[in-house]
């Protein structure tokens, strides 16, 4: 077991090159991307925050009883969360984290102060000697100016700004940085509570709205005090919180089955016009997604969407939306017949994809990027048609640059993406697995199955493959290998020529993966033919009443490349 101190005599890097090298054997084959990321500069924090070492491994929260205090004036927070636990080994010392440009004031447990240290922005506490299997808590005290967004949500932290009428209105987005940079918690994608409860505290007459169902106010003096309840479990960087003159209207939505849940909606009282006609475009939403994933997830704390001075996030029950009620993309980015919202759209996705099936290392980020920005696509299809969906996934082609692994580096908190692949890259591999499958049925049915059976888990690469493999009844390793271990697509080598009364192609794949065998459709285009290269031999297939000058690779179906030989 390596301590603290031990860990400052290591090299960083060399630390974790170690780790990765134990991981990498474990995974070997996927994880042949590995080799990509050997060069990598990590540093020491982000080893402590990616890793589960034993001080991480020794405890289970199942638990946050979170309390802080906003002002405004100050740009400052103040505020304590109760860490409920379950000892999963023996132990006498953990880990949570909080930044180090904020104050942990002091650490309580069983009616004593604890002591505790800090290494980057992790926090090692000394505990008497705690049994495995033990309940208990200990709370945190904290207080500081929390780091500000430059460019959120993609930069996170703290948004400071001001409504029309200069009133405060204040959110925060914390992918891939960290809840951590605001409050102290298990900041590891890994651990979610089964519950939590949020109280914020703000001057009147703001609102704040955070996660959850909203159970009361309370006031003292100039000051409120708003009480949330989250009855499911959920990721660190979820918890929200979002402060400002708003008002508030509720609607119903009726799931297929005929039971009911609340739709809250929280804007700008300049906007709530735009806003109530803007987001009738919500149940749609919920409803085609009902039909391919099933029920929206967190049906027991409702939904809502909360107006935010940044673009949106996908805060669990309490939606950042920003998007300033203009159709797709801030008014671009979709087709001009079509009118939708792409954060509602998208950040709903999130619900089923992120919130509600979550991965454990930031390595694995398609799984919840992937699905959510292939969900645009079904949305699409559900509201205009197969033919549709399928050009706007090809207009995503664009943004697919082949730079990197889709996979990322595994037990380092890591969010040095070159570009978007995990989002356009991994959406447009989803359809070409579906086009793998040549059953829409059983697609269907594969993705729906695929949540329902996984909801309120965590899944990795491994879990989702097996999925998939189980339900198409064969191996395909080899398909996800190359397109996630791999930056370089799949290329269809090829040779025409003509003869008879058709053309005779020859063909084979050329990939990283020596037995990359998927089927792919060629030809001409309603006429296509299902053909099955393999990477290490040449194949030989006759296509009649076809001139070689007619032949296609069906890329509107399928990522590859293709070439002549």
């Amino acid at each position: 077991m390596l301590n603290p101190s031990y860990i400052e005599m290591i090299r960083p890097d060399k630390l974790l090159f170690c780790c990765s090298c134990l991981l990498f054997l474990v995974l070997t084959p996927l994880y042949s991307q590995f080799n990509y990321y050997a060069n990598e500069a990590f540093t020491r924090a982000d080893t402590l925050r990616g890793m589960l070492r034993p001080e991480r491994k020794c405890y289970d929260v199942h638990y946050y009883d979170l309390e802080v205090d906003v002002f405004p004036k100050t740009q400052t927070i103040q505020g304590k969360v109760e860490i409920h636990f379950t000892a999963r080994t023996n132990f006498d010392r953990l880990q949570i984290d909080l930044f180090e440009n904020m104050k942990l004031s002091s650490i309580t447990f069983e009616g004593r102060k604890l002591d505790f240290e800090r290494i980057d922005n992790a926090v090692f506490i000394q505990f008497p000697s705690q049994p495995k299997g033990k309940q208990a808590f200990f709370t945190a005290f904290f207080e500081g100016k929390p780091i500000a967004a430059k460019n959120p949500p993609w930069d996170g932290g703290f948004v400071w700004r001001e409504s029309a009428d200069n009133v405060p209105w204040i959110g925060v987005a914390c992918e891939g940085i960290g809840a951590s940079l605001w409050w102290p918690n298990k900041d590891h994608l890994s651990e979610e509570p089964d519950s939590m409860r949020i109280h914020v505290g703000v001057p009147k007459p703001l609102y704040a709205v955070s996660n959850g169902e909203l159970e009361g106010i309370t006031e003292k003096g100039n000051r409120q005090k708003f009480h949330w309840f989250v009855s499911y479990p959920i990721n660190n960087y979820n918890v929200t919180l979002n402060i400002a003159d708003y008002t508030h209207w509720q609607e119903t939505y009726t799931a297929k089955d005929g039971s009911t849940m609340p739709l809250d909606y929280y804007v700008l009282k300049e906007n709530e016009d735009k806003a109530r006609k803007h987001f009738q475009q919500v149940p749609e939403v919920l409803s085609c997604f009902e039909h391919y994933f099933g029920k929206y997830p967190f049906w027991d704390d409702g939904y809502a969407l909360v107006e935010t001075p940044y673009l949106g996030m996908e805060h669990q029950g309490a939606i950042a939306y920003g998007n300033r009620y203009m159709r797709g993309y801030l008014g671009s980015m979709i087709p001009r017949h079509q009118d939708w919202d792409y954060i509602i759209v998208h950040e709903t996705g999130h619900e089923y994809f992120g919130n509600s099936i979550s991965c454990n290392d930031h390595a694995e980020m398609w799984i919840h990027e992937s699905f959510t920005t292939y969900m645009e696509a079904l949305f699409i299809e559900c509201k205009y048609g197969y033919e549709d969906a399928v050009s706007y996934l090809q207009s995503q082609r664009a943004y697919v640059e082949n730079q990197q692994p889709i996979l990322g580096p595994m037990n380092v908190n890591w969010d040095r993406w070159k570009g978007s692949d995990h989002y356009y890259k991994g959406a447009l591999i989803l359809h070409t697995l579906r086009s793998v499958f040549n059953d829409d049925d059983l697609w269907f049915a594969t993705l729906k199955s695929l949540h329902e059976k996984n909801k309120f888990s965590h899944m990795t690469t491994f879990d989702v493959i097996e999925h998939f493999d189980r339900a198409i009844q064969q191996d395909l390793k080899p398909f996800f290998q190359q397109y996630l271990g791999y930056a370089k697509l799949p290329c269809l080598v090829y040779e025409i020529k003509p003869g008879g009364t058709g053309t005779t192609l020859t063909y084979k794949w050329e990939a990283e993966v020596p037995n990359f065998d998927m089927p792919v459709q060629v030809g001409t285009p309603g006429k296509y033919k299902r053909v099955y290269p393999k990477t290490n031999e040449w194949q030989e297939i006759q296509l009649p009443k076809m001139r070689p000058d007619q032949f296609k690779v069906a890329k509107e179906l399928y990522l590859v490349r293709s070439r002549p030989k």
